[in-house]
């Protein structure tokens, strides 16, 4: 069995491994990064992502940014408990509760800034760029070229810092020493069958939705009925997640819970999301509306929405619009799939293409235009043009659908990634079920349990970025020679 020996060995090649990756090698670190993927496809989900971060400024992020972590960061917890959790001096068994740290909140904001001013040193490049989102709560900044531009700056920087990349190589399992400190990894390499790398282990291989099998086990079996956001997605497979928990890695975020973004299901691009519905009525196959489609910002509320559609029958529904939409400005910027919409004269014309019944969808359409006001809408603002006497409300936007010709998109729910993963400090050290760190261990990216029930919008690219340099810092700062 070959054995290499390093100071730092990082599993995976998304933003998360690569920021840990260069940090440590900046300070001397020597570092091998393992990669699944071959050499022209690495990055993981990364390259697929525009990466919206949750940032006001380059400088600063969002107003509402450790609040809305806050208020989604944790199930149904002891308030004590909580309470005790942000307690400086608090140690042991609270720590290692399934819950988001406020420690870790407080660092994910402050670390932001300082974080996107290493990454622009390196020759990465932001800007407040327009959006998938007409509507939006929250400002986005964007670097320029996406995620693929993130793995493509990182990447040559670690090169250029000498970091070893071993391609076609998949983590198995972790090695520790009799003090139960973790001393390297176990990896599978095509061709060449299993080596060990020693070092401290650095994970950031993303999280399960990859994996049909731990999908069903804590998803639930309706899974079947979800699809990773992207091509790197389906290679996301949770091995990272179940060598820590095999090492006692205490676990943090919602195991039964994912990330949510309509999709068109007929498309095989990445990310063909179809944020439009605002502007319809969104039915299910059998013709019937089962949710109010504007409760706010199409930013704020995407998730939750496209959730319900997950819950109805073969997880798809069909939005419905007329003619009103494509005047609303830029309005392509919220169609991302590669598929024209189903195109009629008539909205029963309409239901026999989209194979829905013919009366239910008329008798659904006739209802919604009686529960109009007959106001015209704002479609740029949150207007408050609301239906009376319609259950399912609809709360903005509400204007009838009578102008041909009328177009409709199928949506599914798409898997972007997972909630549930390890537990980690404010240096990215993964923790034992017993609130210590695990020597030896860090984690970063998708792999780190944050969310429950409700994602907080365009933070995940920004965590892997934040944690994955902490834990490349805090790597070489443990280190003799460095």
């Amino acid at each position: 069995m070959a054995k290499h020996e390093f100071d730092c060995v990082v599993a995976g090649c998304g933003v998360a491994g690569l920021s840990a990756a260069v940090a440590a090698a900046q300070k001397g670190a020597k570092v091998a990064v393992l990669e699944r993927a071959p050499q022209e496809e690495r990055g993981g989900q990364s390259r697929y992502t525009e990466a919206y971060l949750r940032m006001k400024s380059h400088s600063d992020v969002s107003d509402d940014f450790e609040t809305h972590l806050a208020e989604n960061g944790s199930g149904s917890i002891d308030p004590e408990w909580i309470e005790r959790s942000a307690d400086s001096q608090e140690k042991g068994l609270i720590r290692g509760l399934s819950m988001l740290d406020p420690h870790f909140i407080e660092t994910f904001a402050n670390q932001a800034g300082p974080t996107i001013e290493w990454l622009t040193g390196l020759g990465a490049r932001f800007e407040f760029l327009p959006t998938q989102f007409l509507t939006k709560s929250q400002p986005r900044l964007l670097p320029v070229g996406g995620g693929q531009s993130l793995v493509d700056v990182l990447a040559s920087q670690a090169e250029k810092l000498g970091v070893t990349f071993f391609y076609q190589t998949t983590a198995v399992s972790l090695i520790e020493n009799k003090q139960a400190q973790v001393v390297g990894i176990r990896a599978r390499t095509s061709g060449t069958g299993i080596q060990e790398f020693h070092g401290k282990v650095m994970l950031a291989s993303g999280g399960f939705q990859g994996n049909a099998e731990w999908m069903s086990r804590y998803v639930g079996p309706r899974s079947v009925y979800l699809r990773p956001i992207c091509k790197g997605g389906y290679f996301n497979r949770g091995e990272g997640i179940g060598m820590a928990l095999d090492v006692g890695a205490a676990t943090c975020g919602d195991f039964g819970s994912y990330h949510a973004e309509p999709v068109d299901p007929r498309s095989g691009i990445s990310e063909p999301s179809v944020f439009i519905f605002p502007y319809g009525v969104l039915v299910n196959q059998d013709g019937e509306r089962f949710t109010d489609e504007a409760p706010g910002t199409v930013d704020a509320f995407y998730e939750r929405i496209t959730r319900r559609i997950y819950e109805q029958k073969g997880g798809m529904a069909w939005v419905i619009l007329d003619a009103r939409h494509q005047r609303i400005p830029n309005y392509r910027l919220g169609i991302r799939t590669d598929k024209p919409p189903i195109v009629a004269s008539t909205i029963s014309q309409l239901a026999s293409l989209i194979q829905v019944p013919v009366d239910a969808l008329n008798q659904t359409i006739q209802a919604y235009n009686q529960g109009c006001s007959g106001s015209d809408w704002k479609p740029l603002e949150l207007d408050h043009v609301k239906t009376k006497g319609l259950n399912p409300p609809k709360s903005n936007w509400a204007c009838p659908l009578n102008e041909a010709p009328f177009h409709a998109y199928p949506i599914m729910s798409a898997n972007v990634f997972t909630f549930g993963g390890l537990k980690i400090d404010s240096s990215a050290r993964v923790l034992h079920a017993d609130g210590d760190a695990i020597e030896g261990l860090y984690a970063a990216g998708e792999i780190v349990g944050t969310y429950y029930g409700n994602y907080t919008g365009a933070t995940s690219v920004l965590k892997g970025l934040v944690f994955g340099r902490l834990a490349g810092l805090h790597v070489s700062s443990s280190l003799s020679h460095v």
